[in-house]
């Protein structure tokens, strides 16, 4: 039952892909204003209705992979050691996340995510991505911090963390003069809050 289970998972997660694939695809190609739902699934080799249980709109298949990388770093947050210091914890999350932007598949996204940067009907719709994610973020940092009096914080710190994520990899898209890693490096450690700034060592470390 597990392994039917499992394979069932597999399928949906693979099924999600594509469809993500298929309007990043469309969007590049034709401009994210001319894609259609419609268009999407059928380049998917899916039905409208098959769209629809995936995804309530073509922005948000669209943004489904800024979504999983987002995920894959709350993650690895939670992996981290739990006396760790916040800001420390996301900072090698995140950094540890983006050494996986440079194989073959991340490289395809990369380049369709560039192509697609700063469109105005689609700002809002990045913005929202890592909006709903940060309830979720300043959760696990409130049980990181462990005081009841720490949750303002606990949501400051996620939305800071994010904000700064968000504007550092915007930043990276237009000016891919290095890795991803040291823009982020440094983006994370201007916006750290007093006193969570890495050591030399630890920023040579990264």
């Amino acid at each position: 039952m597990a392994e039917i289970g499992g394979l069932r998972e597999r399928k949906k997660a693979a099924t999600r892909l594509a469809l993500h694939e298929a309007a990043l695809r469309l969007a590049t190609e034709h401009g994210p204003e001319r894609v259609t739902v419609e268009a999407i699934a059928d380049a998917a080799e899916v039905s409208r209705r098959t769209f629809s249980n995936y995804f309530s709109s073509k922005e948000e298949a669209l943004f489904h992979g800024d979504t999983v990388r987002l995920r894959g770093m709350l993650d690895l947050l939670r992996d981290r050691p739990a006396d760790e210091p916040p800001w420390t914890a996301l900072r090698r999350a995140a950094l540890h996340l983006s050494a996986d932007v440079y194989d073959d598949a991340a490289l395809a996204w990369l380049t369709r995510r560039r192509q697609l940067h700063g469109h105005p009907g689609l700002v809002a719709h990045q913005v929202a991505a890592y909006i709903a994610i940060e309830r979720e973020l300043a959760g696990e940092l409130a049980r990181r911090l462990g005081g009841p009096d720490d949750a303002l914080r606990a949501r400051l710190l996620a939305a800071t963390f994010l904000a700064t994520l968000r504007v550092a990899v915007q930043h990276w898209l237009e000016h891919p003069d290095g890795p991803l890693a040291d823009t982020l490096a440094t983006a994370l450690d201007l916006a750290a809050p007093a006193g969570q700034t890495p050591r030399p060592e630890a920023s040579a470390a990264r």
